[in-house]
């Protein structure tokens, strides 16, 4: 791959006015000092040149205790501020020269009656002081000098901050924080974002483990927003025709988010039925019938929730929706230059919504607003939101292909596991390059405060967290019996509302499926599930025990101290690997496309074409075998106790052409077709949201306990037998108590039928079918129950059957 352009952010030769602010207390010596040094400063793109110092005897007003400033030769004085009887930071300020300084029309700019001190170490990020102010505070433990530029017109360039101004260390930094407040900013102007970032150095030895950048503007890793790009994969859309800058923002004027007394639905745990969906992929088609601007918006998803509703989910997991570059792979030549990123595995900031997931190209503040628009409209229709977040590691690449944004520069030892000692310095434990080290007590202090703001700020529901197992290494990279981070997460009393999710493995070889350190909160991703259902469905032998241990509830798993069902999440396809059509219809991945000559996605899909591979020329006993699996494996998934989890676009059979990994595809292979549901409103899709709406009115599929001897009946004589490929079983509404009847299931996976005995239903009531998965549409599902059924069942070859007591 050849190497990147070179990075954004990083300073340009410039022109600069350099003022000196005296105080109100100021002797005439200092004001003709300042008057002295009106003079025009060259710029360097090696850094931006700092105001000249001004020597503290020629300040008498400067407090005991304060000394001018000394970050790097730093420019700026502390003087004393009648206005506010306090020791004010009062700034050499560098400002953009007249001739390069054109303020938005209608924006008034002083940066005079800005007063700058030396703030507060807490709390870290941008933060509210007083009625006109901002305090600043950034982690940096090895930086040796440190600069907060700020940006209050917006209509400059980052070439051309307002204020640059340099941390005095001696006062603006307590311990490993540097800190700074600004008072009586520009405020006023709905919409207008204060921009801002940090220019930071240190020692260069690359030795160090450290990666300076000092001509960099970093974001801070506390920024609430991130401007930048505006538009999904378009370069131009970059304000101010800056092309790949970001920069934290801050949105003080915009009114407060009114949720209108809509309030989290706080759905108990074994009624949860999860919907995984990209935000983008979700109704960036045509067929979605979203107005252009509109398409791939949180506000496009509120738009879709009667789609939910009718579906029967009660709970979606959006795939990442903290900021990411989805051009990451467009910096330089490479295989992979045709993709976007449109699955977002790739965090920049962990605090600022996507802004590319904001309407009309409107930017940062109205992505905020409109991820809340999203959560109060999904929360009143009774549905819960749960991210999919990503804290292993960041965007930000390796030595190979630096990608600086933000912690690399700050911090890079203390943010990421490094090994100097090997070739390639960055540990990875998660296939992207680089591992966050998310058991530093700084680092983990970072990934409690972005959950906590998540759900304080935006009221969601809860987390699932992606290659948790890397959450359990501790600085070296050794797996941890109790975690820090995890056991912090599991026990902080602002999450404790949450819903957990591990996915309990990475990609250093931790796999703890069913071993994750929990604290009786944490749910897993039940990868064995997956497995063995995948399995049996197909046909393979030797699975009975397994697949009944799994639909059972994996309670040879998770029954251990106060775990529940529930903590195993059931899923059968999520966004990587095949969807539910794809599993049957092909044998092996298509990747081709992806760039990276079939090395891609995993080779153990556990698929079966049902006898052709792939939907060009498949004969029409194939195509209907393979919806009558794709009904089996759904059945399957909402009868298992546990969570279930349901990927968009199985409803309607969505198919990607046999790729199982389609993380760069910002087209149909991804793209919810609202076309091809339309044609399987009456099929398929009443069939697949008619068992979901099943499994949420029945009481004996929805458990908070596991499942003892007189809960079910095992029809089952042959456990060992490996050639044995049906199972049938009674869920027992006991003595008619919960007043739901009593529930018989069989599976047969055999290629041949197999004619059941049935057994007697409880109190005198006969069998009524509920579903056969042989039979067409609608008598594939009668929710009623159709009686009839007799003292047996002939099960058909690849099917299932479910029947209930009336």
């Amino acid at each position: 791959v050849s190497p990147p352009p070179p990075r954004r952010n990083a300073a340009t030769p410039l022109q600069f006015s350099a003022r000196v602010h005296p105080s109100a207390s100021s002797s005439s010596a200092s004001v003709a000092a300042a008057a002295s040094m009106q003079h025009t400063l060259g710029v360097t793109s090696s850094s931006f040149r700092r105001a000249t110092k001004v020597a503290k005897s020629q300040h008498p007003a400067i407090g005991p205790g304060t000394s001018p400033g000394t970050s790097g030769g730093g420019g700026s004085v502390y003087g004393y501020n009648a206005a506010t009887n306090a020791h004010a930071h009062r700034l050499v300020s560098v400002v953009p020269s007249a001739a390069s300084y054109a303020p938005q029309a209608g924006v008034q700019l002083n940066i005079d009656e800005i007063v700058i001190s030396p703030g507060s170490p807490e709390p870290l990020g941008p933060s509210r002081a007083g009625d006109r102010g901002v305090n600043f505070a950034v982690f940096s433990s090895a930086a040796t000098s440190v600069d907060l530029v700020v940006y209050f017109d917006p209509s400059t360039t980052s070439k051309f901050p307002s204020l640059r101004i340099p941390l005095d260390k001696e006062v603006s930094k307590t311990g490993d924080i540097w800190h700074v407040r600004l008072d009586n900013i520009p405020r006023g102007h709905e919409g207008q974002l204060v921009r801002y970032g940090f220019m930071v150095n240190g020692d260069t030895k690359v030795s160090t483990g450290d990666r300076w950048h000092p001509d960099f503007v970093l974001v801070d890793p506390y920024a609430p927003l991130v401007e930048g790009r505006r538009v999904f994969g378009d370069h131009a859309s970059s304000p101010n025709g800056e092309e790949e800058i970001w920069l934290g923002a801050i949105d003080f004027d915009s009114p407060e988010f009114d949720w209108e007394g809509v309030t989290p639905p706080a759905i108990p745990d074994q009624d949860l039925v999860i919907y995984e969906l990209t935000t983008r992929a979700f109704t960036a088609d045509e067929s979605s019938g979203i107005t252009p601007g509109r398409k791939g918006s949180f506000l496009a998803i509120a738009d879709k929730v009667e789609h939910l509703l009718a579906l029967g989910v009660n709970a979606v997991e959006l795939l990442p929706v903290f900021e990411f570059d989805e051009m990451e792979f467009k910096r330089g030549p490479n295989p992979r230059d045709h993709m976007l990123n449109t699955w977002g595995y790739s965090t920049q900031s962990f605090f600022a919504p996507m802004t590319r997931y904001a309407s009309e190209g409107a930017g940062p503040a109205a992505a905020a607003r409109e991820f809340k628009h999203m959560v109060k409209t999904l929360h009143a229709a009774g549905i819960e939101v749960i991210l999919d977040v990503v804290y292993n590691h960041t965007g930000e690449m390796t030595d190979d292909m630096p990608n600086t944004f933000s912690f690399r520069g700050l911090d890079n030892k203390v943010y990421y596991m490094m090994d100097q000692t090997q070739k390639y310095p960055y540990k990875n434990y998660t296939g992207c390059g680089n591992t966050v080290n998310c058991n530093h007590p700084q680092v983990m202090k970072l990934v409690l405060d972005s959950l906590r703001h998540w759900v304080e700020e935006y009221h969601v529901d809860g987390f699932r967290f992606d290659l948790t197992s890397v959450l359990c290494r501790d600085e070296q990279g050794e797996p941890m019996a109790a975690p820090p981070v995890i056991k912090a997460i599991a026990k902080d009393p602002v999450l404790a509302r949450c819903k957990l999710f591990a996915e309990p493995w990475d990609c250093g070889g931790l796999y703890q499926v069913g071993t994750f350190p929990n604290w009786d909160r944490w749910g897993e991703w039940n990868g064995k599930y997956r497995d063995a259902v995948r399995r049996w469905v197909k046909g393979d032998g030797g699975l009975k025990s397994e697949f009944a241990k799994r639909i059972s509830g994996s309670s040879d798993m998770y029954a251990v101290n106060n775990r529940k069902p529930y903590h195993s999440l059931n899923f059968i396809t999520a966004h990587d690997g095949f969807t539910l059509r794809d599993l049957v219809s092909y044998n092996e991945k298509h990747n081709d496309v992806n760039g990276e000559e079939g090395r891609d996605g995993t080779n153990d899909n556990f698929s079966w074409n049902c006898g052709h591979e792939g939907d060009s020329g498949a004969p029409d006993g194939v195509k209907s075998l393979r919806w009558r699996q794709m009904r089996n494996m759904h059945l399957v998934l909402m009868i298992s106790q546990g969570t279930p989890m349901i990927l968009m676009g199985d409803e309607y059979g969505h198919t990607r052409g046999g790729n199982n990994n389609t993380y760069g595809h910002d087209n149909h292979l991804n793209n919810f077709n609202w076309g091809l549901l339309e044609k399987q409103r009456e099929h398929f899709f009443r069939f697949y949201s008619g068992i979901i709406k099943f499994r949420r009115q029945h009481p004996l599929l929805g458990r908070d306990n596991f499942l003892n001897d007189s809960d079910v009946t095992w029809h089952e004589d042959r456990w060992d037998d490996p050639e044995s490929r049906f199972l049938a079983f009674t869920l027992h509404d006991k003595g008619g108590k919960l007043g739901c009847g009593d529930l018989y299931l069989a599976f047969n996976s055999h290629s041949f039928f197999v004619d059941a005995a049935l057994p007697p239903p409880p109190g005198g009531k006969t069998w009524h079918r509920v579903v056969d998965t042989n039979l067409p549409s609608p008598e594939d599902f009668t929710p009623g129950g159709k009686p009839g059924c007799g003292g047996r069942y002939n099960v058909a070859p690849h099917g299932a059957v479910m029947l209930i007591s009336k």
